[in-house]
């Protein structure tokens, strides 16, 4: 990691609702993060899309609260804070309600499992059929998520390039109510958790170990070998979950392989999953709502990596609320 000077907002507050004023949340403390420039295919990147506080050099500390609040701007200082130990005790429901869906439905791809692998080995639409049941269901009782632009979705048999910002562990929840049969880039270690992790294995998820250069190269020869056959491919371009739920720079990993397969960029912006679940606290899940925007497709022909990143994140950043787009020049560390 490099060290920098430039300092980063450990949280971010907002309360969100549609149609209603976006209000930050009066600042409680602040924790110096640095960013790391040596991420995932890293690469400088130009500051695009910078807060004004980053010109004045005041940043706001300010943690992020329930995306469902619906607080008047009037009324900002009175807003109130969420109830931790309700947010444990939904985290523990919500926990334990996926488990124990996931089990009758692990043995359903299990015994699935021969006959995908015969017929249908790079797309694994059998499994992928289980995965949207499995996430629908899981997160119904606990948070609605609404989808503006479906129009834009591409059909599902279309090899495309899904890019996301990434704010939670509930963000892969959340896209997979779009009912596409994506793969997703995972850390190794995930792919060991029982049944989850084995789940993944199955319906045949990207591994990565984002700190070895081979794994970053194999996993995006492989992404391009899905996207030759036929399966479309998640990417969240910041590398990992914000911290602070502001977007960071995006990495040229995705754009680098929507290029040189010659299929088209779909931005997705994704609004609410880090003031239910923040990363880093994901004992905690707070009442509120997702909101998930589907944009225009970014065709690759003509384009090179750079271009592509930079009207990605600008379709992305459009849909945000702007105390949440971060600098472009902020690429967040490797885990």
């Amino acid at each position: 990691m490099v060290a920098s000077s430039v300092m980063r907002p450990r949280c971010v507050a907002l309360a969100y609702a549609p149609g209603r004023p976006t209000v930050p949340i009066p600042p409680k403390h602040s924790t110096a993060r640095m960013p790391n420039h040596y991420g995932f295919l890293r690469g400088e990147r130009r500051g695009l899309y910078a807060p004004a506080h980053a010109e004045t050099g005041s940043k706001p500390d300010m943690r992020c609260q329930a995306a469902a609040a619906s607080i008047p701007a009037s009324d900002a200082d009175a807003a109130p804070q969420p109830n931790e130990l309700l947010a444990k005790v939904r985290a523990i429901l919500f926990f334990s309600w996926s488990f124990a869906l996931s089990l009758p439905l692990f043995v359903t791809m299990l015994v699935m499992a021969p006959f995908v692998m015969a017929f249908d080995k790079f797309r694994r639409l059998g499994q992928h059929f289980v995965n949207n049941i499995w996430a629908c269901v899981s997160t119904g009782p606990f948070y609605r998520v609404t989808i503006e632009g479906r129009e834009n979705l591409p059909p599902p048999e279309r090899p495309v390039v899904y890019v996301a910002n990434h704010q939670s562990f509930l963000d892969i929840y959340s896209l997979f109510h779009l009912q596409r049969p994506f793969k997703f880039i995972s850390k190794t270690s995930n792919f060991l958790i029982p049944i989850i992790g084995w789940s993944m294995f199955l319906t045949g998820h990207v591994m990565i170990n984002r700190v070895d250069r081979r794994s970053q190269l194999k996993c995006l020869q492989q992404c391009r070998e899905l996207l030759e056959q036929g399966a479309p491919v998640l990417f969240f371009p910041e590398g990992t979950r914000s911290l602070d739920c502001r977007m960071a720079g995006f990495k040229k990993g995705a754009f680098s392989v929507a290029a040189k397969a010659g299929v088209d960029i779909v931005p997705i912006t994704l609004v609410g999953t880090g003031a239910l679940m923040p990363s880093g606290k994901e004992s905690q899940l707070r009442p509120g709502e997702v909101r998930i925007v589907v944009h225009k497709p970014i065709p690759s022909a003509g384009r090179n990596a750079d271009q592509l990143c930079d009207e990605a994140r600008a379709a992305v950043a459009s849909a945000m609320p702007p105390e949440l787009v971060g600098s472009a020049t902020a690429m967040l560390p490797d885990e």
